[in-house]
């Protein structure tokens, strides 16, 4: 019968294999597990012989050391969390991946989760990562913040304090001015506010705001930035619209053809300001098939920046967010605070800018 040698990481025993022990390293080093410990914490003083020994065995036997018990101990690499809404929206992922290079590079071990909207899997995820003893958890975009919601947050919020951890709210606001967190957002408000001058500075005063999601800290500042640049031109309240429930490109299509399917494909608006810039996409190919061309007839507009923003025809002027770098910024601030050493857990907020990006989306009326 064929022999077979043990796996990586196991040696044979009585009862077949198991796994390399440190025990097994000092053994085969012939050195006591304290020294063997103290090699692999990398934080104490050993002789170059006895690490040698050490590393030599740690290499032969392929042991493989315990992540979850050095970290316990203190002596492991220390771990920081983000937390999305999905991994492949454009948004999230460019918020995690400045979040994880930045943490990478600052020597940490990066972990990414998504909880798809939920907003209790959300907040089981900020307890779990309470429980790995992480060094902060970085919370990215928006919710529906009830008062139930808003009560666990904070619960979590002053228990990673109490730890020694701190939680990040990143692209969002805080739901109380007394929550011990640290907030880095960008200004979503003035960055509506700035598109929707752009329309009314095009001779646009019939503005559509399409994509709503009521009580969202992502969708209420938009609409809010919307509202105040009609104001300031001079608009009265009247001509505000706001329609549409919902973001993302299957929404805009199905909102946009009822709108279309409702005044027979002939809009008394001339220009969209559409949530996000998949809501743009839907509402673009549904004015498509009633006839409308974008901007001879419908002015469109989005939010994001998203990589498909440019690739649309026409290409669509929207806002840009500073996404990747509001991940890479959550975490320079985090480790920042750390660094300045204990102090009262209090709340900090930092703001960066957004920008819009003109296109051929919009029409300039005479």
């Amino acid at each position: 019968m064929a022999q077979t040698s043990p796996g990586p990481g196991t040696t044979a025993g009585g009862n077949g294999t198991r796994r390399v022990t440190i025990r097994d390293v000092a053994d085969r080093a012939g050195v006591s597990v304290a020294t063997v410990s103290r090699v692999l914490a990398g934080n104490y003083p050993t002789s170059a012989a006895a690490r040698a020994k050490v590393l030599r065995a740690v290499k032969d036997l392929d042991y493989v050391i315990d992540g979850r018990a050095r970290a316990l101990a203190g002596t492991g690499p220390k771990t920081v969390a983000v937390i999305v809404s999905s991994v492949d929206s454009a948004f999230y992922a460019s918020v995690a991946q400045g979040v994880e290079q930045e943490a990478a590079a600052r020597g940490r071990l990066c972990m990414v989760c998504s909880h798809g909207g939920d907003e209790a899997r959300e907040l089981a995820l900020v307890q779990m990562m309470r429980e790995q003893r992480c060094e902060f958890v970085v919370l990215v975009g928006g919710a529906v913040e009830d008062e139930r919601y808003q009560a666990r947050l904070g619960e979590y919020a002053h228990g990673l304090a109490a730890a020694g951890s701190r939680l990040v709210l990143c692209g969002r606001p805080a739901p109380s001015p007394d929550m011990p967190v640290l907030v880095v957002e960008y200004d979503n408000e003035a960055g509506a506010y700035a598109i929707t001058s752009h329309l009314l500075s095009a001779g646009h005063r019939d503005i559509l705001y399409f994509g709503t999601m009521p009580g969202h800290t992502t969708t209420e500042p938009r609409i809010a930035g919307y509202r105040r640049a009609l104001a300031d031109h001079g608009l009265p309240s009247s001509a505000e619209r706001v329609e549409g429930i919902g973001v993302g490109r299957a929404h805009g299509y199905a909102n946009m053809r009822q709108i279309l399917a409702g005044c027979d494909g002939r809009p008394d608006f001339t220009a969209v300001f559409a949530g996000d810039d998949q809501a743009a996409a839907g509402a673009m190919a549904a004015m498509r098939e009633y006839g409308l061309r974008t901007p001879e007839d419908i002015s469109v507009v989005g939010y994001n920046n998203d990589g498909l923003a440019q690739d649309l025809n026409p290409p669509l002027t929207t806002v840009n967010i500073p996404a990747y770098e509001l991940g890479r910024e959550a975490v320079r601030l985090a480790l920042a605070e750390e660094s300045a050493g204990p102090r009262t857990p209090t709340q900090s907020r930092h703001l960066l800018g957004t920008h819009t990006v003109l296109r051929a989306s919009v029409r300039h009326l005479r």
